[in-house]
């Protein structure tokens, strides 16, 4: 296979400023039209162009599938959004933030990240992933950006967009800190719930490999055990991280929106919006959960 470091994906009906910045993800950072950020180790840019998206890396690559399976772009999103249930909520969300993809991230990524989510908005969730790679993940090669007081190193170094020139400690890695090391990248209680997930993954207590071949409540019940886990970010890592695109992560977004566009005129409880969700919006129910977040957090008064 050629060796480059630049690869073309089909972007057509892809959002990507909306799909990196919804908050699925936290590593992403815009600048001047592009995003940076480091998937699988390596550092990468993405610009979108008429229908493509353009991937750029700083280590030339002879095979780009990690990438495609990241960004999806295989993804049927004609069948996904056909899938959606036919309800003016539905629509309306799907026309304000139509091109919105799922990405497929690293599984410990994915759960470590959202262990930090806990009661925090997305740029403080940033702030604390990008403390965490920058002080115990490993350099990775980065192109210069545009503008020299954005770059941490010279050109031609490790360094590269803040908190975008790091890999993504390893559960190894975190396994082997201190609750104090993790307090001192501001993520609080949090701490110690990281500390312990991550002794456990690399204890082989849980393999977070094998869970996407069982059955989803199986999978579930599996996050479950660990500490920090609870229904939302075990959702959030079945759908965001391991492909089951029928889990349904509610948090006070989601709630919010299914109050306000499915029960604009009763107070629901906990457990009806839970029923609700869990019938409702068919096979890939986490592709509408996405649609609903994104179009309540950013389109709705």
């Amino acid at each position: 296979m050629a060796v480059s470091r630049e690869q073309i994906f089909s972007g057509c009906d892809y959002d990507l400023a909306a799909t990196l910045g919804c908050g699925q993800a936290f590593r992403w950072r815009e600048e001047n039209g592009a995003w940076t950020g480091v998937i699988h180790g390596r550092w990468v840019r993405l610009r979108a162009e008429k229908d493509s998206i353009v991937a750029e890396t700083a280590v030339p690559q002879t095979d780009w599938r990690w990438l495609a399976d990241y960004l999806q772009t295989d993804a049927d999103y004609a069948a996904i959004l056909a899938s959606f249930p036919d309800d003016e909520p539905m629509r309306a969300a799907v026309r304000a933030c139509r091109g919105l993809r799922l990405l497929r991230q690293e599984t410990w990524e994915c759960l470590a990240s959202f262990i930090l989510s806990s009661t925090k908005q997305i740029v403080q969730i940033r702030q604390i992933v990008e403390l965490l790679c920058d002080r115990f993940g490993e350099p990775v090669v980065t192109l210069p950006l545009t503008r020299p007081s954005d770059m941490r190193s010279p050109p031609g170094g490790a360094g590269g967009a803040r908190g975008c020139s790091f890999s993504f400690p390893p559960a190894s890695r975190i396994a082997e800190l201190t609750e104090k090391d993790l307090r001192d990248c501001k993520m609080g209680f949090r701490a110690p719930y990281l500390l312990a997930t991550a002794q456990a993954v690399a204890g082989s207590e849980i393999d977070l490999s094998a869970l996407r071949w069982l059955p989803v409540d199986a999978a579930r019940a599996e996050l479950l055990r660990l500490p920090g886990v609870g229904r939302k970010i075990a959702d959030c890592v079945l759908l965001f991280g391991l492909g089951f695109d029928g889990a349904f992560p509610i948090d006070v977004w989601v709630r919010r929106a299914l109050q306000e566009l499915y029960f604009p005129k009763r107070r629901a409880s906990a457990k009806r919006i839970e029923n609700f969700a869990a019938t409702h919006f068919g096979s890939h129910a986490g592709y509408a959960q996405q649609y609903l977040f994104h179009y309540m957090r950013t389109k709705l008064p």
